[in-house]
């Protein structure tokens, strides 16, 4: 067993785990059906004393034998545990039911990716996002956003836009430390990060460089005289950025391309910068993190873009986007970890 001398877990703590993995399908479903049928907030209601069963199927708007079910699955979850014979919620019970990131995390694993998923062995083999023809016919994700049904639209805008927005205010005063008087926000989706630019500097103008269906959407929610629409291809090589710009800004962005594809952007990005100009990125990298979880999740989200986005995409390691600054002739000034709670921003200039 010397092989596993450096694994802290017993024999029957891996066991644990891995009957934990077996059945992570049906515990995925079973908790979002507790969640969205209010089982667990019927638990929460009674407080410490509990709620006995057939009270619980009393209050829930489901078969009876549908609650017992999903009750008795909430026990073995750890969602769920038994005083006196009533039920009663768990800490992690609470956070499922109360905390935002994990509603979140649910809506858009379900909406955007459970049934992709099934196609993950074929995206991996074929190098190909095999499972987004669960939600349309496009080539990746992107093309397809302005399309989706709504429920899937807003399942998959909260779960980019969670991350982004704490970490917006924080970047902001490191960017506009050079009091820039033109940005070029590159994938800037929505609007939402040329938004709180102009809010924060009455003399910058923005603007954001994306598909045209996204620039479509974002002229209906960036209203604003001082944010302008570019729209391109931004992987076609022979269509150039605009330039004229003091500042570059990528968020959340260049994780939707393959390492080749980054350079590529990097590469026409640095032909329009001087040698004042600024690039920003935006990224959450895995071995940045604070916390396993923090990481754990980003190195789970890699697999929704291998099959659902775009097939050849992640949640990069930092050394991997260092690897292609430098292909692009690009230097690093200053990186800044925890913009946010998972964030680093990285700031470059030619050379």
């Amino acid at each position: 067993m010397k092989y596993f001398e450096s694994d802290p877990d017993s024999v029957y703590e891996a066991k644990v785990r891995a009957q934990q993995i077996s059945f992570a399908p049906v515990v995925f479903q079973a908790s979002r059906l507790l969640r969205k049928y209010n089982v667990l907030s019927k638990v929460y209601e009674a407080g410490k004393v509990g709620i006995a069963l057939a009270d619980l199927q009393t209050q829930v708007s489901l078969p009876a034998y549908g609650v017992k079910v999903l009750a008795e699955a909430g026990l073995g979850i750890g969602l769920l545990f038994l005083r006196d014979d009533r039920f009663c919620l768990t800490k992690a019970g609470h956070i499922l039911l109360n905390d935002r990131m994990t509603r979140v995390n649910i809506d858009f694993v379900h909406d955007v990716c459970y049934r992709g998923l099934f196609d993950l062995e074929k995206s991996i083999l074929e190098g190909r996002p095999a499972g987004l023809s669960t939600l349309g016919e496009w080539p990746t994700v992107y093309e397809g956003l302005s399309s989706l049904p709504k429920d899937i639209q807003e399942s998959w805008f909260a779960f980019d836009h969670f991350y982004s927005d704490d970490a917006f205010p924080k970047a902001l005063p490191l960017v506009f430390a050079q009091e820039p008087k033109r940005l070029l926000d590159i994938g800037g989706n929505t609007g939402k990060w040329a938004l709180k630019c102009v809010g924060y500097d009455p003399h910058v103008r923005v603007t954001i460089v994306d598909l045209p269906a996204q620039i479509a959407m974002m002229k209906a929610n960036a209203t604003s005289d001082r944010i302008d629409g570019y729209g391109m291809n931004i992987l076609d090589p022979a269509q150039a950025f605009p330039k004229g710009y003091d500042a570059i800004w990528m968020s959340q962005f260049l994780d939707c391309f393959s390492p080749e594809e980054i350079v590529g952007i990097l590469r026409r990005a640095a032909a329009v910068m001087d040698e004042r100009a600024r690039l920003y990125i935006l990224e959450t990298y895995w071995d940045r993190q604070a916390n396993a979880t923090a990481a754990f999740c980003l190195q789970q989200t890699s697999l929704y873009f291998t099959c659902i986005a775009n097939g050849n995409s992640q949640m990069y390691h930092s050394r991997d986007m260092k690897n292609c600054l430098d292909q692009a002739g690009l230097t690093v000034v200053r990186e800044t970890d925890s913009v946010g709670f998972y964030h680093t921003l990285t700031e470059c200039r030619l050379g």
